[in-house]
């Protein structure tokens, strides 16, 4: 089998060097050829002299590519188109992974049961959430790049994050590359062009399978343990949400293509903030507040300015 490992970067040169050093150590089967492609999205710092240096130590095994177009689907996109592998796995330059990340996230796809695959990512060791954020409940930890479903293999009724995610190239010539409106770029912190791509093969009748045996860890850096960040997250991840699948059909009353029902959940939930007392109940509804005027929103702009979606590749 051939993999290729795509890593998009931007401006992360320490942390890229930290992930590719992890990578470099991966352990696979002598039968499998790979490969790992770096994705350098005009940066600006020293990612060039990174990867370089990789390119140097390991020959063969890591290759660098220039992406111009800002923006992280534009930099997936370019990564497909060059890579060598029948399979194409994905991870971010904040991520380190375990020797047998690799092996184990691509293992299943060696024949045609399965279409793609997602791992088990879980926070750095020895970090400790703050006390303003629940614990409680599946998506907690969403924002720091967690994807956490236990310890068990089974099928994937929603789809994988991209810091590590597997999948056989021809699902991409089948359905087409990452949406272009979507994903991270620097005047734009909205993501989602990853879990769209996924839904897109799940509502496709594609199997995905949840793989924890293949871990890898996400870095937290101190600007992200913040309040800011978590509620900026989820108002994107709410606009996006819209974005990628359009309003639920069950809300049907509108104005301005506006559903009503968003305007009285966020009053809901601004008022449940303004009363609660406990800190981490408190800090919930504002997300939770948040996440209904990121709906509102992009509800507003796509009625302004109806979207094409464009998926590369």
């Amino acid at each position: 089998m051939k993999i290729t490992v795509i890593l998009c970067t931007y401006n992360r040169c320490r942390s890229l060097a930290k992930a590719l050093e992890s990578v470099a150590a991966l352990e696979l089967a002598e039968s499998d050829q790979w490969e790992v492609l770096v994705v350098d999205n005009n940066s600006r710092d020293q990612t060039l002299e990174v990867v370089e240096d990789f390119c140097h130590r390991y020959p063969g095994r890591f290759r660098y590519l220039f992406e111009p177009q800002q923006g992280k689907s534009y930099a997936l996109n370019s990564g497909i188109r060059e890579a060598r592998g029948d399979v194409l796995a994905f991870t971010d330059d904040d991520i380190t992974v375990e020797p047998a990340w690799l092996q184990n996230l691509t293992a299943a796809l060696r024949d045609g049961e399965w279409a793609g695959t997602g791992g088990r990512v879980l926070l750095e060791r020895g970090f400790s959430p703050p006390s303003w954020l629940s614990r409680v409940g599946r998506y907690a930890l969403t924002p720091l790049g967690t994807f956490d479903l236990g310890t068990e293999a089974r099928d994937l009724i929603e789809p994988p994050f991209g810091n590590s995610m597997a999948f056989r190239r021809d699902m991409f010539e089948k359905y087409g590359g990452f949406r272009t409106d979507l994903g991270p770029r620097p005047d734009s912190e909205m993501r989602g062009e990853d879990t769209e791509f996924g839904r897109r093969l799940l509502d496709g009748g594609e199997r995905l399978r949840y793989e924890p045996s293949a871990v890898a860890y996400h870095t937290v850096p101190q600007n992200r343990i913040r309040k800011e960040y978590f509620l900026a997250y989820w108002f994107d991840k709410a606009r996006a949400d819209i974005r990628a699948y359009g309003s639920p059909p069950d809300y049907k009353c509108s104005v301005a293509s506006i559903p009503l029902v968003l305007f009285r959940r966020l009053v809901v939930w601004a008022l449940r903030w303004m009363v609660a007392v406990e800190q981490s109940r408190r800090f919930s509804c504002k997300v939770n507040a948040w996440m209904n005027a990121g709906m509102i929103l992009e509800c507003y702009r796509r009625s302004r300015r109806p979207s094409r979606i464009r998926h590369g590749v």
